[in-house]
């Protein structure tokens, strides 16, 4: 998937250049390198806040390589954490087989789509992440929705996080900024926002200009405002019970929405 930046970018490598997804394998090295350490434990803490105490099976969509489901884990919740990309699963099944055997037996890891899945078990708590939501167009979120629908114990529930934009600071059009890896090699974050599709175009790409091979990782996510996910959620059959402001870090500002839901049965 090819992005404005990344074309110039490849122009400029020549030979050295190579085009990949960041969820792709030939992104592996990249993914890992800033990912896989990422701290979810604010967000985390967030979640646990409305499932404690836990009395039944959680289920984390998109749970990538654990940012938030070793905070989980480490609760004590039983959890099978789902995962579409084969690349990030086999990440997080690495990190999860250096955990103690307690936690190993508690985490089910499954490949699968989230918006089209059928685990022949249901959950007290359903959870996806901040963003992960907005991977996918309006009719995939729909399939979501019903998906956890069908998981759902009778009482259970359904909590998403989801991002706040900033009062009265808009989204740049346009940033670039350095990030380290855990490697310590410095990759360079570039995103420019397309408002007319509603969409982030995210470029990532070594920070050094003579890296061989010059690996430029691309990926579009979607901007989807919290009050429309919200929305979403009370047409697929959902009572939102709650929304509750909080910080993604420990001194930051409330830049995060979590969004209890439950189906109108079971209130």
């Amino acid at each position: 998937m090819r992005t404005a930046h990344s074309d110039v970018l490849l122009a400029s490598a020549g030979e050295r250049g190579v085009l990949c997804d960041f969820y792709g394998e030939a992104a592996a090295d990249t993914y890992r390198d800033l990912v896989e350490d990422g701290d979810g434990t604010s967000e985390a803490q967030a979640f646990a806040a409305r499932v404690h105490p836990v009395s039944a099976p959680v289920l984390e969509l998109a749970a990538g390589v654990g940012r938030l489901s070793f905070p989980f884990l480490e609760f004590g919740w039983e959890l099978t954490a789902l995962e579409l990309s084969a690349t990030v699963v086999a990440a997080f099944r690495e990190r999860l087989a250096k955990e103690p055997a307690d936690v190993r037996d508690r985490c089910t890891v499954v490949q699968a789509d989230m918006s089209a899945f059928s685990l022949g078990k249901t959950f007290g708590t359903v959870v996806i992440s901040s963003g992960s939501i907005n991977e996918l167009d309006e009719y995939d979120r729909s399939r979501v929705y019903a998906a956890v629908r069908e998981h759902l114990d009778p009482g259970g529930k359904f909590l998403l996080s989801l991002e706040l934009g900033k009062p009265g600071e808009p989204e740049p059009m346009e940033r670039r900024q350095e990030l380290t890896g855990r490697s310590g090699r410095r990759h360079a974050l570039h995103v420019k926002v397309v408002p007319s599709e509603e969409i982030q175009e995210i470029t990532i790409y070594p920070a050094d200009e003579t890296a061989d091979p010059f690996v430029v990782c691309t990926h579009r996510r979607r901007l989807v405002p919290s009050d429309r996910t919200v929305r979403e959620l009370v047409r697929a059959g959902f009572d939102v019970i709650s929304q509750t402001p909080f910080a993604s870090s420990e001194a930051g500002r409330e830049d995060m929405l979590l969004v209890e839901a439950v189906t109108p049965a079971v209130r």
